[in-house]
């Protein structure tokens, strides 16, 4: 900038014979010097405002806000919902909805496997002294006093330690929020995996999710028909199915 000053002043001599400049004329000068600079200053700015500005990142979608592509969603019937609970349903119910099916359908699996393993050791000194027998159903009316305080003690640690896991507490919770799951809070995983069996691939732990919905949902209608059966025939479901074996 200075040096177009010079250049200037230079001419203007050269102009006038060498005549040292006056008071006008550096005035002049001196103003053009500035219109430069106020100019090429101008041209940084516009450069700079042309500049596009980066696009704001997008919020991440919460797949609970589109169930279609949740897990446990398979051909042939696709994402699967006759009554149309979904239909007005935000992400928040979804998750609630999720929970439930995933806790009935352990309950339902482990029911299965009360119910044949129960059925099994009936009669037996295996399990409280051969005083439990017959069908399932009748089991737990005949468990002695002790076992009911146990299950009551270990099925309400279960659940205490579910709620902390994955609830919000109730103080924080608005009135027409009641059972509001944390949103950072996966439904069904209460970190509880002894053997390491979680996959860390995303594609291969929504297989793995669908693997357990399947099973889950199976074993709710088996213990559902386990219960039917027993009720209408009054024999255990290994009899039903004729096989006479017991330990």
């Amino acid at each position: 900038m200075k040096l177009s000053g010079v250049v200037l002043s230079f001419a203007a001599s050269y102009a006038y014979g060498f005549v040292p400049l006056s008071g006008t004329t550096s005035r002049m000068l001196l103003k053009a010097d500035n219109a430069m600079e106020a100019s090429e200053i101008a041209g940084i700015d516009s450069e700079i405002e042309q500049e596009p500005e980066p696009e704001p990142e997008p919020e991440p979608v919460d797949i609970f806000s589109t169930p279609e592509e949740l897990p446990g969603v398979i051909s042939p019937t696709g994402f699967f919902d006759p009554f149309g609970l979904s239909k007005n349903a935000d992400a928040a119910t979804m998750r609630r909805y999720r929970e439930a099916e995933l806790a009935h359908g352990r309950v339902g699996m482990l029911a299965v496997l009360g119910f044949l393993a129960g059925e099994y050791v009936e009669g037996s000194s295996f399990l409280f002294n051969a005083e439990v027998s017959g069908p399932a159903i009748t089991h737990l009316e005949q468990v002695p006093t002790a076992f009911w305080i146990l299950l009551t003690i270990g099925i309400g640690g279960s659940e205490s330690n579910r709620l902390n896991i994955g609830w919000v507490d109730p103080k924080d919770v608005p009135v027409a929020q009641a059972g509001l799951l944390r949103t950072d809070y996966t439904p069904g995983d209460i970190n509880f995996d002894p053997f390491g069996l979680k996959p860390t691939d995303p594609a291969e732990l929504k297989t793995m999710q669908t693997k357990e919905l399947q099973n889950g949902r199976l074993g709710m209608l088996a213990a559902a028909g386990f219960l039917a059966q027993e009720l209408a025939s009054g024999k255990g479901i290994l009899d039903n199915l004729g096989f006479n074996v017991h330990l």
